[in-house]
């Protein structure tokens, strides 16, 4: 039993360090693993002892002496029930996630979605991507909300966790730089395009509920604004329901959606034997119904925006000779397309 005191009291220390020390920037994989490795060990000591009065309160006890201990190194320091035992993993996550003197390299780690290489079996714990698999503790459960139908629970976790991290970065002096490293390596280091979207989605639909969150949230969109390929395989991949409640959500990123569906108008070239506008090279490739599709939904969204839309439509249909027959100005095609698609929604 004095083992497990001595053992339980180091992940409580270790606990404490993860989330207020800046000895976490000489951490590296291994370290990460032997950290979330006794946290399942605390974990674990919960799932065994907590219907055992007669340990249990010993256990208590010995987390009273170490939060005594603590509360004298660190100020700012919340006591670590029995309790809390139970989501030890999510506490060292998001107390690493709030250090600002968290490592890119580990950042990158517990965003990863890849499988490491030349780990051993057993030499330590795969913490790769460990925020996608938060969803397994129920603490995690508090921090989701219903995103659609179609939502991916771990993209939530994920998006939450992500404005956690801009938070806690932007909340230092210098944090701009880093938040802005930050992103970029979690843009580097993402494989899955589709799910990467639906991550920064879910952090900007659920992340504006405080001041800091907005903070976060409007960082995110100045840093997504500056990644026009990401943007447009954003607008490209959502599906419309997300991206209208985005644009209905947001000023910023209703203009970045306008922007691009008006980059991918401006692309398209009438080809005479099939009768259609087609895109010459831009990509992700939208066609001419899909562009349509897109500007209703934008409207469905802001529809204060339909008459300046549709007089900026109309003034540079003008400029291109002011026709009205098809295939002369892909804005006056375009124009006619959404009043008929409008008509038919009713």
């Amino acid at each position: 039993m004095e083992a497990v005191l001595k053992n339980l009291s180091s992940t409580v220390e270790l606990l404490a360090v993860a989330a207020r020390s800046n000895d976490v920037r000489l951490w590296e994989r291994q370290s990460l693993s032997r950290a979330f490795h006794w946290a399942c060990y605390c974990e674990h000591l919960f799932s065994k002892f907590h219907q055992n009065p007669g340990i249990r309160g010993i256990m208590e006890m010995q987390l009273q002496h170490t939060n005594s201990s603590l509360r004298a190194v660190f100020a700012d320091y919340a006591d670590l029930s029995f309790l809390d035992l139970s989501q030890c993993q999510y506490l060292l996550l998001t107390g690493l996630l709030n250090n600002p003197n968290l490592p890119l390299s580990i950042m990158k780690i517990l965003f990863d979605t890849t499988k490491p290489a030349h780990i051993k079996p057993r030499e330590y714990q795969d913490v790769t991507g460990i925020c996608s698999h938060i969803i397994q503790c129920k603490s995690a459960q508090k921090i989701l909300s219903p995103l659609t139908d179609q939502s991916d629970a771990s993209a939530e976790v994920q998006a939450a966790m992500l404005t956690e991290s801009l938070h806690a970065l932007l909340s230092r002096g210098g944090g701009v730089s880093r938040a802005q490293r930050f992103l970029d390596s979690v843009l580097q280091g993402c494989k899955e395009a589709e799910h990467l979207c639906l991550v920064l989605a879910a952090a900007l639909l659920t992340g504006e509920n405080v001041h800091a969150q907005t903070a976060s949230v409007d960082f995110l969109q100045d840093w997504l604004q500056q990644k026009h390929s990401l943007l447009q395989n954003m607008c490209f991949i959502l599906p419309t329901s997300l991206l209208k409640d985005l644009a209905k959500k947001h000023v910023k990123f209703r203009d970045m959606y306008y922007a691009v569906l008006k980059g991918w108008v401006a692309d398209m070239e009438y080809c005479v034997d099939d009768g259609e506008w087609v895109q010459r090279g831009t990509s992700p490739k939208v066609s001419f119904r899909e562009v349509t599709e897109h500007f209703v939904v934008l409207f469905q969204a802001c529809s204060f925006l339909r008459s300046n839309v549709e007089k900026e439509l109309n003034d540079l249909r003008i400029s291109d000779g002011d026709f009205d027959v098809r295939g002369l100005s892909v804005w006056g095609d375009l124009l006619t397309e959404i009043r008929k698609y409008q008509s038919q929604l009713g």
